[in-house]
């Protein structure tokens, strides 16, 4: 069953977040991207919003955001929000494809002890897209927001020596 997005009270956030999102499927992408980046920026956070053409590229582009802190080349995200819709067809390509990203993004995520959000979305039908993508009590990009604001405090605590 799908449950409503919970949120909380996210002021007075500090830190540099980004949003890798694809273009596919853009009608839903592009929902999910304005819902995160709205919350994110609403609560202070300063973001970063880098397109891809599709799900299957999104990985890439967040090993190189993660990357940043080691090469010293900017300023490395606290959190990346990583935004895709890929619906099922007739193949199993759609499924290949959402199993590489979710690897790929845990490792991501633990190689560089950064949060990695993962709402890269595989879906039946075009009906599931519009309820988590349009819908606004159930908008995966506002769900993304609140969750790599939740982590990126948890691992700044963790980081500084508190539980």
């Amino acid at each position: 069953m799908l449950r409503k997005v919970r949120t909380s009270d996210v002021r007075d956030l500090a830190g540099r977040f980004a949003i890798v999102a694809s273009r596919y499927n853009g009608r839903y992408v592009n929902s999910m991207v304005r819902a995160a980046r709205r919350t994110l920026e609403e609560a202070g956070a300063q973001v970063e919003l880098v397109r891809v053409p599709g799900a299957y590229e999104i990985p890439l582009a967040t090993e190189l955001l993660a990357r940043r802190a080691l090469a010293k080349t900017g300023a490395a995200p606290v959190a990346i929000l990583c935004l895709g819709v890929i619906l099922r067809g007739e193949t199993v390509h759609a499924a290949h494809i959402g199993e590489a990203v979710s690897r790929a993004l845990m490792e991501i995520q633990l190689r560089h002890g950064i949060p990695v959000i993962h709402e890269v979305l595989l879906l039946e039908n075009q009906e599931q897209a519009v309820k988590r993508c349009l819908d606004p009590h159930h908008n995966r990009g506002l769900e993304a927001a609140h969750t790599a604001i939740e982590m990126a405090r948890l691992v700044q605590r963790l980081r500084s020596g508190g539980s």
